[in-house]
């Protein structure tokens, strides 16, 4: 028999849903400030990603954003200690307390850095019956000593669509991050601080719009058919 071309078959009817516009306006919006988690990839002292991070937490404040910092330090590499270490368990309290986040990284031989990426890999996919990034917002920035790059941002993203996170449009690189803080470690007045400005608006317009509805967003054909599969078994065979 042949197939009419728009037939298709190998579709699951019962896990294949519709759009619907209904569950993109949530029926009891949040009503708290847009929670923001802030990481930074650097140590030094002096961490122009750590000073950028700051000058982004300011913007989010100002926009009545509600935004906690992590700070790296203590942070062990990645299985080098279990899950309960203190600074494991702190960056994860924070994440699942998070509905956006922002990653700051230098550059560093043309990618982040491992104080950047043992952030991230220390971020599971799941906590318990809970995935702790799925559907949450992420915006992206990097610093670069030298000339404008977007290594670094590009490998953020990467990772971001890993953690099934909702990466924002915009981004934020700064070259010659050494030129652009004064004295007093604060950002001086330019375009490359303005795209910062524009990033914080974008991440905080996305997260409000979002953080109701981040479950349906990434909602998968693929996993409400395996999760069907599995329950029917379990009614055919009540000891598995």
């Amino acid at each position: 028999m042949t197939q009419h071309k728009d037939d298709i078959p190998n579709i699951n009817k019962e896990t294949f849903l519709p759009s619907d516009p209904s569950q993109l306006t949530a029926a009891n919006p949040s009503t708290n400030p847009a929670k923001i988690l802030l990481l930074y990839g650097s140590i030094r002292e002096r961490s122009f990603s750590r000073l950028a991070t700051e000058e982004a937490q300011r913007i989010l404040n100002y926009l009545g954003a509600e935004t906690k910092v992590f700070n790296p330090i203590g942070m062990p590499q990645p299985d080098s200690e279990d899950s309960q270490h203190p600074k494991v368990q702190e960056l994860h309290e924070l994440v699942k307390w998070c509905e956006g986040m922002v990653w700051c990284s230098p550059e560093r031989h043309g990618s982040m850095t491992s104080i950047m990426k043992s952030q991230i890999d220390w971020i599971p996919l799941t906590l318990g019956a809970v995935r702790p990034t799925q559907g949450k917002t992420l915006a992206v920035m990097q610093v670069s000593g030298g000339s404008q790059s977007f290594n670094t941002v590009n490998q953020l993203r990467i990772l971001g669509r890993w953690m099934r996170l909702l990466t924002i449009p915009n981004q934020s690189s700064v070259p010659k991050a050494w030129q652009q803080f004064d004295d007093d470690n604060r950002m001086k007045p330019s375009a490359l601080y303005d795209r910062i400005v524009d990033v914080m608006e974008e991440l905080v317009k996305f997260t409000l719009l979002t953080r109701d509805i981040k479950d349906h967003l990434v909602d998968r054909y693929s996993e409400r058919t395996e999760s069907l599969a599995q329950f029917k078994q379990r009614l055919d065979d009540p000891l598995q």
